[in-house]
C-alpha cells in the first residue's frame, strides 16, 4: 500500500524526487504519511480536499481487502 499511495502521489506532483511516504502504526491501524514539496500541497489535496480524499478511500478499501485498517495523513513541512 505504501508503494501505491507514493506512486499516486508522484503522478501529481511536480517534484516527485521530493515525495516520501512512510508507514506508520497508530492505535491498532497503519497511518501513511505522505510529504511533498511544498509548492505541490494544493495539487495533492486538490480541489476541496477531492484528491486526498479519493486516495484515503483507495487505501482504505485497500487496506480492508488486506483485513488492515488504513489512513492518509498529509504533513506539511
Amino acid at each position: 500500500m505504501q508503494a501505491f499511495v507514493e506512486f499516486v502521489a508522484r503522478g501529481l506532483v511536480d517534484q516527485p524526487d521530493a515525495v516520501t511516504v512512510a508507514a506508520v502504526p497508530r492505535n491498532g491501524m497503519t497511518v501513511y504519511e505522505l510529504r511533498v514539496a511544498a509548492v505541490d500541497v494544493g495539487k495533492v489535496i486538490g480541489r476541496k480536499g477531492s484528491t486526498i480524499q479519493a486516495i484515503r478511500s483507495l487505501v482504505q478499501v485497500g487496506g480492508a481487502k488486506a483485513g488492515r485498517r488504513c489512513s492518509v495523513d498529509l504533513l506539511e513541512d
